[in-house]
């Protein structure tokens, strides 16, 4: 079993999309359906047979788990949570070998969902595996959502909420966290870190997302893959209001069988 890494820290601004819902509080905190939208994901976690304890990074109390459950401070930027958040890992099991990191705003995960994504990453020695949902899943169930597509030579993704990260990424020797926290605001510090070239044959579709990912673990050298997701649930986040109305649809039917 692995922990599991929550990412609760975003405040949506003045000016947001989802600012008049949240009023300078956590999105986490959002209502869904009757329960904190970051609920829905615990509950998901609680259903895993493949999670332990679950450190969730932005909040400082208010949620349900029934195993071991750790609050951290907002760190700020998501790496910097994400980083937080796997140092508490590390503290509280030094032998850690993988975490999970997921998304707070992703109401429609489950359980089994969950497990099938950490089972694929169970056989291989990958530093960083990555769910990506083509886009003819994601819209054959969530129409009209408008996600994010990026278009390679072989398919058209978004990207999923859950990632496994090995530990051995945020020790100090390994240096690839500090490379991407100082390049994280700006494009060309990040564009030389994965290669102009990677990115130039991205914009004219020449790499299918495997040679993508190949290239770009290269310049970071790290072991990445992508995960083709069969199941759109996990990548359904929220960022806007017409989102939230279409998960809380969907989970009224799912409850309703």
């Amino acid at each position: 079993m692995i922990d599991a890494l929550v990412l609760a820290g975003g405040i949506p601004a003045d000016g947001e999309p989802l600012y008049p819902l949240t009023q300078g509080k956590s999105k986490a905190l959002l209502p869904v359906v009757g329960n904190p939208m970051a609920q829905w994901v615990l509950d998901a976690l609680a259903a895993s047979k493949q999670v332990r304890r679950a450190v969730v990074v932005g909040l400082d109390g208010g949620l349900r788990y029934p195993r071991e459950l750790v609050y951290v401070p907002n760190h700020g930027s998501m790496l910097d949570n994400v980083h937080a958040g796997a140092q508490k890992i590390l503290e509280l099991d030094p032998r850690a070998s993988h975490l999970l990191v997921i998304s707070s705003d992703i109401p429609t995960a489950a359980g089994a969902q969950i497990d099938w994504v950490i089972e694929q990453t169970l056989t291989a020695n990958d530093d960083f595996s990555y769910c990506v949902i083509e886009r003819r899943t994601m819209e054959g169930l969530f129409p009209g959502s408008r996600r994010t597509y990026f278009r390679f030579r072989d398919k058209e993704v978004c990207g999923g909420d859950l990632a496994v990260i090995s530990t051995r990424l945020f020790s100090m020797d390994a240096g690839i966290w500090q490379r991407l926290t100082a390049a994280r605001k700006s494009r060309w510090r990040t564009v030389a870190i994965i290669g102009l070239d990677v990115l130039i044959l991205f914009l004219l579709h020449r790499l299918t997302i495997d040679e993508a990912v190949q290239r770009a673990s290269r310049r970071l050298n790290v072991r990445g893959r992508a995960i083709n997701c069969p199941h759109p649930e996990v990548g359904m986040d929220v960022d806007k209001p017409f989102q939230l109305d279409i998960v809380e649809e969907f989970l009224r039917r799912r409850a309703a069988g």
